[in-house]
């Protein structure tokens, strides 16, 4: 059975299930008091349950937590670790401690539930999301006479998102412009970028062909990506501003995107396969830009 620790190390009550908000005494009413009270309106709970639900996500695996809380402490709300991984993140529950939070040691089987997944690494976080940041918002920010973007067109597999997540970390990548840039804060693509998420901002659009122009009228190359045709990535030079634009592994990017690209690359290979996949095609091209602005 999952049991909560408090600050002293005493087991507690048994914990209630996950995601729901402990009871205390303070909020138990007289069922006489209650009925006194208007009830609720039912939009307005749904609302107000749904707009937590937006606020707050999940992180896993152990990477992810540690970069997490090293980045942004404050963000977490709780936390869910096993008996093995208890020593590991010690400083974390003297940490929601001291801000009485709640954590918890709990088996396996109970993280599974938590986290949804059984690739949890031992310890769950339920935290405050990081605030999305649009494009044009980003855009405003002047003083960037280096800098690369990504641009993902219809990519939204989470281990995509995540190994793409973890290489833009690793190459200094300022973001990822998506319609959706809040599946880069799903477990699973947080887990898969190993802490690179809190590193690399989410910029939203809700138009790319129009992102992107916004981009070419703030200086940015626009590159895009073909197995067919193209330049040779390493025969190429890449701007220092750069909008690097991925689209998904079946169809590539957009006819309305690619007629905008300024630079088509190819990424040479032996040919005995068609393509590469998009996380393995942007690291490697993010790695080149990465190592000609060095030069």
């Amino acid at each position: 059975m999952s049991q909560h620790k408090a600050k002293g190390g005493k087991a507690a009550n048994p914990l209630h299930k996950p995601w729901t908000k402990d009871a205390g005494a303070k909020n138990a009413r007289p069922a006489a008091n209650k009925a006194k009270r208007p009830a609720p309106d039912k939009a307005q709970q749904v609302k107000a349950v749904r707009s937590v639900q937006e606020d707050e996500g999940k992180v896993y695996g152990e990477n992810a937590c540690r970069v997490l809380f090293s980045q942004r402490p404050d963000a977490l709300i709780r936390l869910y670790v096993s008996q093995q991984m208890a020593a590991k993140f010690a400083d974390v529950m003297k940490y929601l401690a001291a801000a009485k939070k709640a954590y918890h040691i709990v088996d396996d089987a109970e993280l599974e539930k938590v986290a949804g997944s059984g690739h949890h690494g031992g310890v769950v976080l339920l935290v405050k999301r990081k605030p999305q940041q649009s494009l044009a918002a980003y855009l405003q920010q002047k003083g960037r006479k280096r800098d690369c973007l990504l641009a993902l067109d219809g990519v939204g597999n989470p281990h995509n998102l995540g190994a793409i997540t973890r290489s833009c970390a690793h190459f200094g990548v300022g973001g990822i412009i998506m319609k959706q840039p809040e599946l880069l804060q799903s477990g699973a693509a947080l887990r898969t970028a190993e802490g690179g998420g809190e590193f690399v901002a989410g910029l939203s659009c809700d138009n790319l062909p129009l992102a992107l122009q916004l981009c070419k009228e703030a200086g940015y190359t626009l590159i895009t990506t073909s197995s067919h045709a193209g330049t040779s990535l390493y025969q190429s030079t890449l701007p220092a501003k750069v909008v690097i634009v991925f689209g998904e592994e079946m169809f590539g990017v957009s006819k309305n995107v690619a007629k905008s690209a300024d630079i088509a690359l190819q990424i040479p290979g032996s040919g005995k396969v068609e393509s590469l996949n998009v996380s393995v095609a942007a690291s490697l091209i993010l790695g080149e830009w990465y190592r000609q602005q060095l030069n």
